[in-house]
């Protein structure tokens, strides 16, 4: 790592693969087996396809921040770029914090810590790759 930036951008990486733990936990925790019990097949599998995408989409975040850490803060076309996708990716997931009404299911101290401990995370990482995208 050559500047704070690249170190930056490389402990977001592995932060972006923490945050996968919260979505492991959310089939269980929502219960989707019996809540989307009543619902037609084809919904139920694009519930899953919809969250597999999200998977999917920060695994190769996480994976491209870690691997490219020095590439993505060099400040070239490219790097901005994806910077700024990433930015995008969880910027619009911090806005989406202001609108799930997730109340009824933070019902431990745990819950909630790890509710806030997420938004704290989604709001830095729209700030890191933002910054990264944006720089001069």
């Amino acid at each position: 790592m050559k500047e704070p930036l690249a170190l930056a951008i490389f402990l977001a990486g592995f932060a972006q693969l923490c945050v996968l733990v919260a979505s492991a936990l959310v089939p269980l925790r929502l219960n989707w087996r019996d809540s989307l019990a009543d619902l037609p097949h084809l919904h139920r599998q694009l519930y899953w396809t919809y969250g597999g995408y999200v998977v999917l989409g920060i695994v190769a975040n996480g994976l491209i921040a870690i691997v490219n850490a020095d590439a993505l803060a060099d400040g070239s076309t490219l790097a901005r770029c994806v910077c700024g996708y990433i930015a995008i990716f969880w910027g619009i997931r911090l806005s989406l914090q202001t609108v799930l009404d997730v109340k009824e299911h933070l019902i431990a101290w745990w819950l909630h810590a790890g509710y806030h401990t997420l938004t704290v995370l989604f709001a830095s990482f729209t700030a890191l790759f933002a910054f990264a995208a944006l720089r001069w």
